[in-house]
């Protein structure tokens, strides 16, 4: 029995048996899903071929301390930026053994939103050892703060395929 949606542990199997195929490894840099994207990973047996590790990083010191976010972005973008989440993506991949990793930052609410930045709206980065980044920012609308986090969950899945390039 897994702790997630069928088509979140379903993606997560075909990326653990695709990935584990090309010997591709993983790291994630999560803050707004809190290390469900790690954890939908690792709820499949055979993971540890294709997961390196996973970073939780939810204050702004975390970011900087764990992943090398630079104050200076945090302080002119915030934390929930495509600065932020590119930053994140590269410390993540850097700070590991993995050929690619996918970062999360955003507001799952159901407070601390803004009209500038809304509840739902979500940044996430992903990157690979050869160079190639993306971005996409996303606005979930406020579905509730789980539907959010298995939304970014879902959307993180995707980039991975995109920068795994398969």
């Amino acid at each position: 029995m897994s702790l997630f949606p069928l088509d979140i542990e379903d993606d997560a199997r075909r990326i653990v048996w695709a990935f584990s195929e090309r010997r591709l490894m993983i790291s994630t840099a999560e803050s707004c899903t809190g290390g469900l994207i790690i954890g939908a990973l690792t709820d499949i047996a055979g993971s540890s071929a294709v997961v390196d590790r996973g970073f939780v990083t939810y204050t702004n010191e975390a970011k900087m301390d764990l992943l090398g976010v630079n104050a200076a972005t945090l302080g002119t973008y915030g934390a929930v930026s495509e600065q932020t989440a590119r930053q994140m993506a590269q410390g993540a991949l850097f700070r590991s053994r993995a050929g690619l990793a996918v970062a999360v930052t955003g507001i799952a609410g159901p407070g601390g939103g803004s009209a500038e930045k809304p509840v739902g709206l979500v940044h996430l980065a992903a990157r690979n050892r050869s160079g190639m980044i993306i971005h996409r920012e996303m606005r979930y609308g406020d579905i509730g703060r789980m539907e959010i986090r298995l939304a970014t969950v879902r959307t993180a899945f995707e980039m991975l395929w995109e920068v795994a390039g398969i």
